[in-house]
């Protein structure tokens, strides 16, 4: 890219890193350091600026970058990932929202230890909410490698690995020094900015067809190289029954992945009732929805206007499309227009990752101090001791978010983040509905549920062709491969219920039906909840 791109990318980087430091420096003056402001934010928010946080967490570099780079490449099959995405809520606002936010405090493990024994079940659940943080995060971190990587041309691996880095930093002292307070307005500032890119970008795409999507849609087909096939389904996942049973399990963890995310369950708590969550979720959906819609729209135009071929180039992985496609609308390389909206474009992607990264370590430092630490520790933690170790934590989780970044910079973000959601359905949906509508559910089910989950989500990703036995996977010259799928969830889904359920039924310990009753009046009414 040009001198002119880099300069005025680096200055719209650093504006919105200045304001949203800025927001943190205040937010931090202001906070007393309880557990409840670091974690929840006093639980002040209103329902609508919650649903923007809500659609600020969810729109993340695999949405904004990830998929319409796939659609690009890929055409219908990368459409998947926007169904699965947003159908996803409809699992959040019917079967979750209003129950956790009443059940819980600050972490998804608060909603499974109101009727069980409450050390072994945060132990397992703390692990779990970890480990999907780690692995969502990851996408975040190779996004944005591969977005500064293009805004300074390409200068190889030394780049993105800075950048990587530098991500890495600041989501550290977003969380540490602003808490949850801070999270949600970097969220909300990020969510208006990225619908405004979108909404742009979308216009000038549907302006230069004068309006005429079929016209898109066709001209995509023709440059895509395959003809009539980018528009049907089976480009990316037909052919061969594995391709098909890929397909599946990758639906199947978008689906049911969002309702077991701990940075998106940890939302409806910053609201002051359950209903606040409900409407929350409701605002969400509209937001995120009319996203998603709008990243079909970019994602076949990249393929109409810059061509796969030319994305392949930039980024063999089709995290560029986007960028691409704003240097192409705003008059190519060189040009003035070119020049501001890719800026614009990449500034606003940055933006989208940090906001995003902030608060997935939030959630998994809440998860590793209220979780973890409280329950290896013989005494209770006092409630600023807690918030302390969260705060270590955020470094920890950085540092570990940082070196599996670096490892994985040339894979699709959507796909990582689809791995992601593979284990949080995996570990953490089974052992959530269990204790939310079993009357039976024992101590010993929901530890065997989330193990009997998380294990074999992320034995069966190592085995895959993700890690060995291919070009494109984290290790190709290597080949351990024994699972032939890029996905697990077609299988660690099950397993995860099966194993919930196998641990209830042997278990010797007796359900506790007063602890049942308690839990569900309160899930129901809010009678009694934080």
């Amino acid at each position: 890219m040009t001198g002119d791109h880099q300069t005025l990318g680096l200055l719209l980087f650093g504006a919105f890193i200045a304001v949203t430091l800025g927001i943190t420096t205040w937010v931090s003056r202001k906070r007393h350091g309880s557990a409840e402001e670091f974690y929840v934010g006093g639980r002040l928010f209103s329902p609508m600026e919650n649903g923007f946080a809500i659609a600020g967490d969810y729109m993340s570099a695999a949405s904004f970058l990830g998929i319409s780079g796939l659609i690009a490449l890929f055409g219908y099959d990368g459409l998947l990932y926007s169904v699965g995405f947003l159908v996803a809520w409809l699992v959040v606002l019917f079967l979750v929202a209003e129950l956790v936010r009443n059940c819980g405090r600050f972490t998804l493990a608060d909603v499974v230890a109101a009727r069980m024994a409450e050390r072994p079940v945060r132990i397992a659940a703390g692990t779990s909410s970890v480990t999907v943080s780690v692995l969502y995060l990851v996408a975040q971190m190779v996004g944005a490698g591969s977005l500064v990587a293009l805004l300074l041309g390409e200068t190889g691996e030394a780049a993105q690995a800075w950048t990587v880095i530098g991500v890495g930093a600041l989501m550290v002292i977003y969380v540490s020094m602003g808490g949850m307070r801070a999270t949600t307005w970097i969220q909300i500032v990020k969510a208006v900015l990225l619908l405004g890119g979108t909404v742009a970008l979308t216009v000038l795409v549907l302006v230069r067809f004068h309006g005429d999507v079929d016209r898109l849609l066709h001209t995509a087909a023709e440059r895509s190289g395959h003809g009539a096939a980018f528009l049907a389904p089976g480009l990316r996942y037909g052919g061969d029954w594995t391709a098909r049973l890929d397909f599946m399990s990758l639906g199947l963890a978008l689906v049911l992945g969002t309702a077991g995310l701990p940075h998106i369950l940890s939302r409806f708590y910053t609201v002051p009732t359950a209903r606040s969550a409900r409407r929350s979720v409701v605002w969400s959906i509209g937001l995120i929805g009319g996203f998603y819609l709008m990243t079909i729209v970019l994602g076949f135009g990249a393929a109409a206007i810059v061509g796969p071929d030319a994305v392949r180039a930039s980024n063999a992985a089709g995290n560029t499309a986007v960028p691409l496609l704003a240097l192409d609308l705003g008059g190519g390389a060189g040009s003035t227009g070119g020049t501001v909206l890719f800026a614009l474009v990449a500034a606003i992607a940055f933006a989208t990752i940090l906001a995003v990264v902030a608060g997935i370590t939030l959630a998994s430092s809440a998860s590793v101090a209220h979780d973890l630490y409280a329950s290896l520790r013989r005494k209770r933690a006092e409630p600023r001791g807690e918030v302390a170790v969260a705060r270590v934590a955020a470094v920890g989780i950085g540092a570990v978010a940082i070196g599996l970044g670096l490892l994985a910079r040339d894979l699709n973000v959507a796909f990582l983040v689809g791995l992601a959601f593979a284990v949080a359905a995996s570990a953490n949906l089974p052992v959530l509905l269990y204790s939310l509508f079993w009357r039976g559910f024992t101590t010993r089910g929901a530890v065997w549920a989330v193990y009997g989950g998380l294990v074999p989500a992320l034995g069966l990703v190592l085995l895959s062709p993700v890690v060995s036995g291919g070009p494109a996977s984290l290790f190709p010259h290597l080949d351990f491969q024994l699972f032939p799928l890029d996905n697990p969830g077609l299988v660690s889904i099950p397993s995860g219920f099966l194993a919930g359920w196998l641990g209830t039924v042997t278990s010797a310990e007796a359900a506790d039906e007063a602890k049942h009753a308690e839990t569900e009046v309160r899930s129901l009414t809010g009678a009694g909840a934080a």
